[in-house]
């Protein structure tokens, strides 16, 4: 599979580009710069707008294989002269880049998103082309992005406080095609974002299936929580090593039944034993040989419930799940982090929850400053 570029190395080149056709006054079709990953990006330059003190032109992001949202945008870089120290570069967010207004983040409140790293590249880049030059004044570079609020409404940006458009971001400077590292990243930059806030109860859940369940049952909003996809180890490890005390882990019984096994990435490329670990929970409590065969030829955890319920041990095998899920998660945090858990299912709606559960949301309240 082909992989692609980030936002990152789009406004890296881009600024290398401005920066090299305001200093020579010579015009360029296209640039190349070395990625973090230590690939060479050499990117064609687009909408290129020339004049004595200012250099504008941008780069086509382009994700490769990867389904990224932002494939197909023009990231521009505008450079001009500015009065300050030797070589020093003011780097900027304009349209379509967001602004950070909540603390937690790899920016501070009020500036532009514009990662640290994606922010080293741009200075690494136009250092190049200064001393290539040799100019040793000082420039402002304007990073936007056209069409950069609409975008950032498919992303996690509106989540995480950042408005106004989206993030320029990015570590090795190439996208990887059905990438992994982007969603553990923002599952970082939420709990950083929690922590910083001075949280230190968490609640997670893989997805948002449950947030109707979830307001009418405890009033609770499921969009306030972090959502972790199937990465739960790791979602918990962060979470241990940011020092939260206590997690809430919601969500429906087709992902977190593999906990109750111990499994703690719940993609079924990794593991699928639902049926398995379904049937062993059901023999294990009582449930005669039948209602372990019935379940075993289910295809879903929503078929399966049904026949767990005629046996008449729904109540006690839930119990024990919920119980087991709690285990595995405390062991993965070494200790460090108290579990609960809720779970849940379509027709069924609640089917258990660990016995601190609904005290997590009274400490919860308090932690946020609400009256209970």
């Amino acid at each position: 599979m082909r992989y692609g570029f980030t936002t990152g190395s789009c406004a890296a080149a881009a600024a290398k580009a401005a920066a090299y056709m305001l200093l020579t006054g010579k015009e360029k079709k296209e640039i190349t710069i070395e990625t973090p990953k230590g690939i060479a990006y050499r990117a064609k330059l687009l909408d290129i707008v020339r004049k004595e003190k200012e250099v504008r032109c941008a780069v086509e992001k382009d994700g490769g294989d990867d389904a990224d949202i932002t494939t197909g945008a023009w990231i521009y870089a505008t450079v001009s002269y500015r009065q300050g120290k030797a070589q020093e570069f003011s780097i900027e967010g304009g349209q379509g880049v967001g602004r950070v207004t909540r603390p937690g983040l790899d920016q501070p409140v009020g500036s532009a998103a514009i990662n640290h790293v994606p922010r080293e590249m741009i200075v690494k880049e136009v250092t190049e082309v200064c001393e290539f030059a040799d100019y040793r004044g000082s420039l402002q570079i304007v990073i936007s992005v056209p069409g950069g609020e609409t975008l950032a409404q498919s992303t996690f940006n509106p989540r995480l406080g950042i408005v106004g458009g989206i993030s320029i971001i990015g570590t090795s400077g190439i996208v990887e095609p059905m990438s992994n590292r982007a969603i553990l990243g923002t599952i970082e930059a939420e709990l950083n974002q929690k922590r910083a806030e001075g949280c230190h109860l968490i609640a997670v859940t893989p997805g948002n299936y449950g947030l109707d369940f979830m307001k009418k049952a405890y009033g609770y909003d499921l969009d306030k929580s972090v959502k972790c996809s199937n990465f739960i180890g790791e979602t918990i490890d962060m979470a241990a090593e940011r020092g939260f005390q206590r997690m809430l882990l919601t969500g429906h019984i087709g992902k977190l039944i593999k906990v109750a096994g111990g499994i703690m990435n719940t993609h079924s490329r990794e593991a699928d034993c639902r049926m398995e670990l379904l049937a062993a929970f059901a023999i294990r409590e009582g449930a005669d040989a039948q209602c372990a065969f019935d379940i075993l030829a289910c295809a879903t955890t929503e078929e399966a419930i049904p026949r767990l319920a005629q046996s008449g041990k729904l109540p006690v095998v839930m119990s024990k799940i919920a119980e087991k899920i709690c285990y595995y998660m405390e062991k993965r945090a070494g200790g460090k982090i108290q579990a609960d858990c809720i779970l849940y299912a379509n027709e069924f709606g609640e089917l258990a929850k660990s016995k601190e559960a609904e005290t997590w949301f009274t400490l919860s309240e308090q932690e946020q400053g609400r009256q209970i």
